[in-house]
């Protein structure tokens, strides 16, 4: 039984394992309206040749996170038995040669009809967004995310090349396409992927200046201000964080600028600047305060809205500082805050509450908090980076203890069972 290689090659340039291509398969059938139920095993299945033809819905979605034909993946249909004989296919093969050809001699030199395009394909886009997020808010920073925004992108620029459309729903357009860049930007970064995350930004920057919206730029130059912390870039932080605090939309909506404020917070505790973050921190919370909790705000402000967001903010700022008892304080108000199916930033939070706790001399109690964490979650890779710290500190710390001991333990074993 011979091998899909074409799919192992596709899988390779876009940097998928098995379990992240099923991830991003099942997400692409949610926002059908389907449960995804494909599987690591499903996957191997494909590259072994063992399924040969996947499920029209799997076939695609594969379509839609590979933006190419189910045939250009290796995959052959299956042949459909015939019951007429070899002379009345060739007779029918010449039939339909000598039909289309006629059809092209006498048909008219005229453009097709572009199809119109309106605001109910925009929603269609936006409902696509809101799962995309949702999805964003449990994984955090896979390729699978990554890619599938990316295609999303592409089916909303496809809409703009190949429609007529009025100019307000060209700018929607536009705006949709910045939203799902900005995700497959954040995905990256989160992912600590920075020089995807770099064209990313770049992609998403342009998209958002044509669609003119202040939302969307927001987003994306408050992402910018991350990536460029997270690379030891602070100047280049505060400058994008300075762009995204300066738009219409951080001066009209409170919300936005109580955001802003955090994020810029983070950046001053990267650099060690004790006054800067208290000041900053207190601005993003008079802000909140002033914010109206009823107004209508993009998905994605979810966690600014119940605050979780902030506090986490506010947490990684102090940590940098070393106040690890204000740290410690900060995660509990988040994790009170955050809502259920954010678990990766759940797991983040978790990871710099044990890594504070320890830093208070808390050994014991450190090392039950890191256990909460689930295995899997603990793979993400800012999950993973903040606990390796922790270990490194625990082992200097407290070397000999039995908190130590159990924890490596803990550790290997979680390690190997998420594998």
């Amino acid at each position: 039984m011979a091998g899909n290689e074409i799919l192992r090659a596709r899988m390779a340039e876009a940097g998928f394992t098995q379990v992240e291509l099923a991830d991003a398969v099942n997400a692409d059938l949610f926002t059908v309206g389907y449960e995804g139920t494909v599987s690591d095993r499903t996957v191997r299945n494909w590259l072994t040749g063992k399924t040969r033809w996947p499920h029209r819905r799997q076939r695609a979605a594969l379509e839609a996170v590979f933006n190419c034909p189910i045939t250009e993946l290796g995959f052959i249909p299956r042949e459909k038995p015939s019951r007429k004989s070899p002379e009345a296919t060739v007779l029918r093969r010449h039939f339909i040669t000598a039909s289309a050809a006629t059809l092209a001699a006498t048909a008219a030199p005229a453009h097709a009809a572009q199809r119109r395009v309106g605001m109910s394909d925009v929603t269609r886009l936006h409902d696509k967004f809101a799962v995309l997020v949702a999805t964003d808010f449990r994984y955090g920073g896979r390729r699978a995310v990554e890619t599938q925004a990316t295609a999303l992108a592409e089916e909303a620029l496809t809409l703009q090349r190949l429609g007529t459309a009025s100019q307000r729903v060209r700018s929607a357009l536009y705006s949709c396409a910045a939203s799902f860049t900005s995700s497959a930007l954040w995905a990256a970064i989160d992912g600590r992927r920075f020089g995807a995350a770099q064209s990313h930004f770049d992609r998403a920057s342009s998209l958002a200046a044509m669609s003119g919206d202040s939302t969307i730029q927001f987003r994306i130059w408050s992402h910018a201000s991350s990536l460029y912390r997270h690379m030891d870039r602070p100047a280049d932080a505060c400058a994008a964080s300075d762009v995204a605090r300066a738009l219409p939309i951080a001066r009209r909506d409170p919300m936005f600028a109580s955001l802003g404020h955090a994020r810029h917070a983070a950046i001053h505790g990267h650099t060690g600047d004790l006054r800067a973050v208290r000041q900053t921190i207190g601005y993003a919370e008079e802000a909140h305060e002033r914010a109206s909790a009823g107004e209508e705000r993009p998905v994605w402000m979810a966690g600014v809205c119940d605050r979780s967001e902030i506090e986490g903010l506010a947490l990684s700022a102090h940590f940098s500082l070393g106040n690890y008892e204000t740290a410690e304080a900060h995660a509990h108000r988040s994790l009170s805050l955050l809502r259920p199916g954010m678990q990766r930033d759940r797991a983040l939070v978790t990871a710099r509450l044990a890594h504070a706790q320890l830093g208070q001399g808390d050994v014991e109690q450190a090392v039950d908090t890191a256990m909460r964490i689930p295995a899997d979650v603990g793979q993400h890779p800012r999950v993973n980076s903040i606990l390796e710290d922790f270990t490194h500190a625990l082992h200097l710390a407290a070397p000999s203890s039995h908190s130590r001991q159990a924890w490596d333990e803990y550790n290997r074993d979680g390690r190997r069972n998420a594998q």
